[in-house]
């Protein structure tokens, strides 16, 4: 059942995906405000329904239909699921029903998925300096950004699901992983703060190793054509176009990047569909979002802090998670929290803008 859904969900995302890039945007063309700020509705829209299914339907991703199942996912994916306060054995001792049961499963299913959600999202913003330097870096067309984030989106639903789907299989097998994660992400969200913004100047994009490999192994064209990723010329001889290393270079930013995200996001649920669902209907919503905030995001002069704290509060959620379920912190505490760091971020930035916070 959890391989069958899974793979609905992929169709399902990716044929929205190819609607969005052979018929909304067939001709290559600068995406405006409004067209961004539509698509960023849309997904939205897509994964607060799916929180809606989650929270009502949750129990079909794993095929739950009895107390053995229920027990079968919370122990295989090291889930901390509690009825009441209760563990899940000592409950069903006391007599709960199954509808009761799996109703507060789908209840903890869908806070983790909004958490996990909320939690890319946020690193995402982030990462959006990255991909801005490299479009600009690289000289790419602004009506060319649509279709190169589209191909950078389909290789990162890829890299995330082999990401996710081995990290959870090492972290059945190795608990301690979950430490391992934690002190990184402390680590990281304490370097992100004390990070001085002159240390983050971009580098020349022609510099990364991806572009020099392929520079290296492969006949590059010496322009851009018309969108394409590959050209001949006239003796036919093959070549790549600049754009597709743009890609290339895009997606291996993106792998960096995974390595901060998606063990945050293990910080909020082990369980690697609902991990994998939050993580591709953020990606998919930073595409949109991206020519709306563009032009905007260096305004969030707190940005960075608020990253920084978000790391730090799921770095130390993961090393001390055993403490913490004992004194019932729950997956709604952690969402609080959550939604705690980001707002005060944005109402910061935006009480003290970037000019008053450097004075």
């Amino acid at each position: 059942m959890d391989n069958l859904f899974l793979l609905i969900f992929i169709v399902f995302i990716m044929a929205v995906l190819l609607f969005d890039l052979l018929f909304v945007g067939k001709n290559h063309h600068i995406v405006s405000i409004k067209e961004s700020g539509i698509w960023t509705a849309v997904w939205v829209s897509f994964a607060l329904c799916f929180f809606v299914f989650l929270r009502y339907g949750g129990h079909l991703v794993h095929g739950i239909d009895s107390f053995e199942s229920l027990q079968h996912v919370t122990q295989k994916y090291s889930l901390n699921f509690k009825y009441d306060g209760l563990p899940l054995d000592k409950a069903i001792e006391n007599g709960i029903t199954l509808d009761s049961a799996i109703e507060q499963y789908q209840k903890s299913s869908s806070i983790d998925f909004l958490s996990g959600y909320l939690i890319e999202e946020t690193l995402s913003i982030d990462n959006l300096f990255v991909m801005l330097m490299l479009l600009t870096g690289f000289g790419v067309r602004k009506k060319d950004y649509k279709s190169v984030l589209f191909w950078g989106i389909l290789g990162a639903i890829v890299l995330r699901m082999a990401f996710i789907f081995l990290g959870s299989s090492l972290i059945q097998k190795f608990n301690w992983i979950l430490l391992v994660f934690g002190v990184y992400l402390a680590y990281m969200g304490v370097k992100m703060f004390f990070k001085k913004d002159d240390e983050e100047a971009p580098t020349n994009p022609h510099d990364k190793p991806i572009v020099r490999f392929l520079s290296k192994h492969f006949s590059v064209y010496p322009r851009y054509v018309n969108g394409r990723f590959f050209m001949r010329d006239h003796k036919g001889k093959l070549f790549i176009t600049p754009l597709l290393i743009v890609v290339a270079t895009i997606e291996f930013s993106d792998v960096i990047f995974a390595f901060d995200s998606i063990p945050a996001i293990f910080s909020v649920t082990c369980d690697p569909y609902i991990v994998f669902f939050s993580n591709i209907f953020a990606i998919i919503g930073l595409r949109s979002m991206f020519f709306m905030l563009a032009g905007a995001v260096d305004k969030f002069c707190y940005l960075k802090q608020g990253v920084a704290f978000l790391l730090l509060f799921v770095g130390v959620k993961l090393l001390a998670h055993h403490w913490l379920d004992e004194i019932g912190f729950s997956s709604l505490h952690s969402l609080y929290v959550i939604l705690t760091i980001i707002v005060l971020s944005i109402v910061l930035s935006l009480l003290f803008p970037k000019k008053q916070a450097e004075a």
